[in-house]
Formats: structure tokens, sequence, C-alpha cells
């Protein structure tokens, strides 16, 4: 296969200062891409800030021979990621790949939570993603082209206890990957989602025992470059990747079950579980209206 590059390629990267964004940085700087680094430089729960993060990065880069400028915007704000962005088009003219990375942890039983703690975990993960989307989705829809990357978690896939706040933001990362891919596909811009599997601060004390050599955040890297790159023609994917497994996950529906009016009952359900239940014939869909047409087509006929 021809090697993928990302010669004359911007990319901005979120939570770039350290870990996968940092991963995801140095490996498409080193396939020729322009990396702006964002990182505000904080701690995992998201408190204080430090600018050498960011810079480390930068320096990395340029040592190697690369071009990058650092951000310290807090995307979790809307000013904060369009500033971001307009940042990347006045150092260099357009943004081809944005990677949405940045997040943090604030870990703990739902009802032991304080409310502050779940929303800022909702305002990273989701909303600054969803800010840094709508900020460069006009830049791309007007090149006719870019590469917009998620970042989904086993968390929000299949839940963990003690995460409510971060599995909810996780999951909702790929209800926007799923409508931004529509909004997108006319302009070439594609939009797909990670979900990583990497020892970063992050995953600090998950016990992955002998895969702690193997699962690190290069090897999830190489499934990030790929979906940021010109050869993914693809769109609303989503990837798991770590520690060189790549598989993708999907939303599937089973065929079901059609019940008449005269039998449409709480009892009916309990009745037919095993069939409702039953996903062999699955589907998926690419869309809420393709969904609708799935279960209600058959009727028509």
């Amino acid at each position: 296969m021809k090697s993928i590059r990302f010669d004359g390629r911007v990319a901005v990267i979120t939570g770039a200062g350290g870990g996968l964004g940092r991963a995801h940085a140095l490996l498409l700087a080193e396939r020729g891409a322009t990396i702006v680094v964002n990182d505000l430089g904080g701690s995992v729960g998201g408190v204080s800030g430090d600018a050498t993060a960011a810079q480390k990065v930068v320096r990395e880069i340029e040592a190697a021979g690369g071009r990058a400028i650092a951000s310290y915007d807090d995307i979790a704000t809307p000013a904060g990621a369009q500033s971001l962005i307009d940042a990347a088009m006045q150092a260099f003219g357009r943004v081809d790949v944005l990677i949405n990375n940045a997040g943090i942890l604030r870990d703990k039983t739902l009802h032991k939570m304080d409310p502050a703690d779940f929303e800022a975990v909702v305002r990273v993960h989701l909303l600054g993603s969803a800010w840094c989307s709508r900020a460069v989705m006009p830049v791309m829809q007007q090149q006719q082209y870019g590469r917009i990357v998620m970042t989904t978690s086993a968390a929000g896939l299949y839940g963990n206890f003690g995460q409510s706040n971060y599995g909810a933001a996780k999951l909702g990362l790929v209800g926007l990957m799923n409508s931004l891919k529509l909004e997108g596909e006319k302009f070439g811009v594609r939009v797909n989602t990670v979900a990583p599997v990497a020892l970063t601060r992050m995953t600090e004390g998950v016990p992955l025992g002998r895969l702690l050599n193997e699962a690190t955040p290069e090897r999830v890297a190489a499934g990030v470059a790929f979906l940021a790159s010109e050869a993914c023609g693809l769109t609303g994917q989503i990837l798991s990747a770590g520690g060189g497994y790549f598989s993708t996950v999907r939303i599937v529906e089973g065929p079901g079950v059609h019940a008449s009016a005269e039998e449409v009952s709480p009892e009916f359900v309990a009745d037919q579980w095993a069939k409702i239940s039953d996903v062999c014939g699955e589907r998926g869909y690419g869309s809420a209206t393709d969904a609708l047409l799935g279960v209600f087509g058959p009727l028509q006929a």
C-alpha cells in the first residue's frame, strides 16, 4: 500500500501535551503534517495549567525537523475552541485534521459525585469536541476536505464503575460523530472515532498486567493516523485500538419482532423477549432515518 503521508496538511490536536495526544502529534508530524499542539497543561482532573507541556511537544517536533505551534486555549468553551482554530488559520491558512483528544477524569459513583464534577467532565470531553468541530467545520467545508477524529472509550461503549460522567460524555461523542458524518459528507469531511486502550496518566491503576508494555499510546496513534489521513474515505466508524489490536465497534439492531395492534402489550414484550433480544441477522444503520425505514419499511409492503 502507498505510504500514508500528511505533507502539506495541518492538524489540530487537543490534549496533545502528553499521552495519546502527544503520540498522535509526533506521528503525524513525522509523516509531514504541521501540528497545532493544544494543551492547558492541567492535572488529570483538569486543575491548574502549565504551558510547558504543549511547548515541550512543539520542541520535540521542531527538533525532528517538523513544524508546530502551541495553543493554550480552553476548548471547553465555544470562545476557546474558536480561538484555537483561528490561531491555526492565522498561522498556516488551513486546517485539514482535527483530533478531539482532550479529556479529564473525576471518578466517583454518581450518588456521591459533586454535580460540578459531572459537568466538568462532560464539558471537556463532549462539549469541547463539539465546540472544536463547530469551529473547524466551516473551514473544512470551504476546503472541500477534512478529517475529524473523536475519542471515545470502553467506559462509554460498555460502562465502568464510578465513571458515569466520563462514560456519558464518551458515548455522547459517538452520537456527535453520527450526526457530523452526515453534515460533512458532501463537503469531503470524514468523521470517525477511536476507542483507545493505552497506558497514560488517565489509565494509571488499571490492571493491564503483562500487557503493560504493549498498551502504549504509539500503538493507538497508528490507527488514529489512518482515520486522519486522505487514505481513509470511511466515515462514521468506531475503531478500537491498543497494544497492536484493531477492531471496529458497531451499534447494531436485531431483526426484532412486529406485533399487531391487538397484540401490543407489556405481556407481549415479556413473552417475546427471547426473539426481541436475538441479534442474529443484525443490521447497522447510517442514520436515524435509515433506522426508521428499517423498522417501519416492512410494514408498508
